[in-house]
């Protein structure tokens, strides 16, 4: 009897070590395929503040919430069971995915860049203040929207980490990654919008360090979206020309990949910094080769989106952004009778 409680007690030791093991697999699986998707992370935290940009303070937080469970919603209940099904039956054009995904960045990088260059300003005049809650609605679809793709990019990238795992292990850590990455993209972003709010807060406070502290925070939060804008459009070109660079390669055309490698290699040997210069070496080639390929894109895209009935008018509708803010602040105005 001894021997047989010591020999069950030695099994239950062995499965909890089996599990540990498993749960240390799917955290370090999880950690690789959440690093490999970083650039898009960054992009999503990127885009998703000009959304709520300009709209009542009141309304910022809702809107964040209604986007952060459609973006739950768009990974776990339409992307994830799809992904698991292809990598179950048809594995082989998960490369093209990622490509067309990988092309979708570039494009919208490129878009991006030559709007800027060109002082593309044709969203300027708001509509009509009324339109205001169904503008809202409208936005925070349109964000939804956005995020569908570039959270399928996200899980496509994480799926293509841990492809060699079981499809079981495969389901867990995608799972772990669309948690932790919308919890992260969308707790920093509701940080960013009301970072202001926060300043004017530490204004009305008796304390002169929190006073300049909270100016510090309203005068500095347009330069702050300013570049978290300039850092997601990078990242889009960065990351959707890596993905081009490496899908051209594994469908046969090695020499922009191998020309890339012969580029930074001079300085791979740097003493310290050389892994860092070789890799930035690395991600400004992928840059310039996803403006490249993005502007190409555009133009093939533009004139047919222009022609097409359903067509994009202006990027991510900042019109009905506008509209939004406009509406809510209306609104507001007519709820204040000291107004």
């Amino acid at each position: 009897m001894s021997g047989g409680l010591v020999a069950l007690l030695d099994d239950v030791a062995a499965l909890a070590r089996i599990a540990a093991a498993s749960v240390d697999d799917v955290a370090a699986g999880a950690a690789k395929a959440g690093a490999k998707a970083a650039g898009v992370v960054i992009d999503d935290a990127a885009v998703t503040p000009q959304y709520v940009s300009g709209a009542d303070p009141s309304r910022e937080l809702p809107m964040i919430k209604r986007i952060f469970w459609g973006s739950l919603r768009n990974k776990l209940i339409f992307i994830l069971p799809a992904l698991l099904l292809v990598s179950a039956f048809i594995p082989g054009i998960i490369p093209f995915i990622l490509m067309l995904g990988g092309t979708y960045l570039c494009y919208e990088g490129a878009e991006k860049v030559w709007h800027k260059l060109r002082g593309h300003h044709e969203a300027e005049q708001a509509p009509a203040v009324e339109r205001g809650p169904e503008a809202e609605a409208k936005v925070t679809k349109g964000a939804i929207t956005t995020d569908f793709i570039l959270s399928c990019e996200i899980m496509v990238i994480s799926l293509t980490e841990v492809a060699d795992e079981s499809l079981w292990a495969r389901a867990l850590i995608l799972v772990v990654v669309a948690l932790a990455i919308t919890v992260l993209v969308y707790g920093a972003v509701a940080l960013i919008v009301k970072m202001d709010d926060i300043g004017l807060h530490l204004t009305t406070k008796d304390s002169a360090g929190s006073k300049r502290f909270g100016e510090l925070l309203v005068k500095g939060m347009p330069a702050v979206l300013a570049a978290i804008t300039f850092v997601g459009t990078i990242a889009m070109l960065w990351v959707g020309g890596h993905i081009m660079l490496q899908g051209a390669y594994d469908l046969g055309w090695h020499a922009p990949y191998d020309l890339v490698h012969v580029l930074e290699h001079p300085f791979a040997g740097i003493p310290v910094v050389g892994g860092f210069l070789a890799w930035l070496v690395n991600t400004l080639c992928s840059a310039v080769l996803g403006l490249a390929w993005g502007l190409i894109v555009l133009a093939v895209v533009h004139p047919l989106m222009k022609a097409l009935p359903f067509g994009k008018k202006g990027g991510h509708e900042e019109g009905d952004i506008r509209a939004a803010a406009a509406g809510h602040r209306a609104a507001g105005r007519t709820a204040d009778p000291a107004s």
